[in-house]
């Protein structure tokens, strides 16, 4: 039953990529663009962790944390970017 339902969240981060994906590329805006690429990063930070669990390799949770540690600098980069330029 938990395999099942982590399958099925598995599945929807899946969609909220792409859909995050899909405003990335057609995003009109630059701040569009950042947050759907937030949105991305988090939701691929959740994938590593799935599949941490289905692997049962624990090494795989400290590549979610740094990946989210780089993903966090690179949105406050990017928001400076759009306050006021580098």
């Amino acid at each position: 039953m938990v395999n099942t339902i982590l399958i099925m969240a598995g599945v929807l981060m899946a969609l909220g990529i792409l859909l995050a994906l899909f405003r990335f590329i057609l995003g009109p805006d630059v701040t569009d663009r950042a947050i759907a690429f937030d949105v991305m990063t988090v939701s691929s930070i959740s994938v590593i962790a799935l599949i941490a669990y289905f692997a049962g390799r624990v090494i795989y949770l400290d590549v979610a944390l740094v990946y989210g540690l780089l993903s966090f600098l690179s949105v406050v980069v990017i928001g400076r970017y759009i306050e006021r330029g580098l």
